[in-house]
């Protein structure tokens, strides 16, 4: 069968159609600030984290640790990374760029932290990073729609979940859903850790866009930016 010239124009542009995209993926650029702060992570329907019997016999010896002084909160005491999901519950802002191709960049003020999230490949197996764990974990991000799907894997050991003393093992796998709601930013973010938590469980954060503001330099132990309008922060 054979196509006249008209009829050939018009595959020709239905193809030509198909291979357009039908929903372009949002940009998250900007300057992004948290209104509110928590010690404790915001667990998504309240309640604590479901720690299994190995979770909260640590929980406890973390809390009392970092309580008589034997245990140290090193993100706060030398500015090591805080590791997810306790660096998204920053009362500090952030910058999100979309760069450079094929990648999603996250500068944080606090601790000067900076995560790359790879776009659309495959999240790195536990063999090939096991020489590797980072505080941050290796992630790797797809989009769903108007939603950008983080997932990290990789993480060593050595930091908590919030300012509590709340643990995780390096066995730990997150994902977060992060969208935008009009002017502001969520992120949803589910732990997988089966080795210290009897279930999967979620915690939500949300900030304000703020392009009217600029990162700034951060030290550990030094005085830094006013942070009056985060409420929950204490100094």
């Amino acid at each position: 069968m054979k196509f006249g010239a008209i009829g050939a124009l018009g595959l020709t542009a239905a193809l030509s159609l198909a291979a357009v995209p039908t929903h372009a993926a949002p940009d998250f650029s900007g300057t992004y600030w948290a209104t509110s702060y928590s010690a404790k992570i915001p667990v998504v329907g309240g309640g604590e984290p479901p720690l299994n019997d190995k979770g909260r016999a640590l929980y406890q010896q973390n809390t009392a640790g970092l309580k008589d002084g034997s245990l140290i909160d090193k993100a706060r005491r030398v500015c090591t990374p805080d590791g997810v999901p306790r660096l998204l519950a920053t009362p500090y802002p952030f910058e999100i760029f979309h760069a450079p191709a094929g990648q999603v960049t996250i500068v944080y003020e606090m601790n000067h932290q900076t995560r790359t999230i790879a776009m659309d490949k495959p999240l790195p197996t536990p063999e090939s990073i096991i020489t590797e764990p980072l505080y941050n974990g290796h992630s790797v991000a797809r989009w769903e729609g108007d939603t950008l799907v983080v997932q990290s894997i990789g993480f060593n050991d050595r930091t908590f979940l919030d300012a509590t003393g709340l643990p995780h093992s390096d066995e730990m796998m997150t994902t977060e859903r992060i969208k935008r709601l009009g002017d502001q930013l969520e992120d949803v973010v589910t732990i997988h850790d089966p080795q210290l938590y009897a279930r999967d469980w979620q915690a939500r954060f949300v900030y304000k866009l703020r392009n009217d503001v600029r990162l700034e330099d951060y030290a550990c132990n030094d005085a830094h930016r006013d942070l009056s309008g985060v409420a929950g922060v204490r100094r």
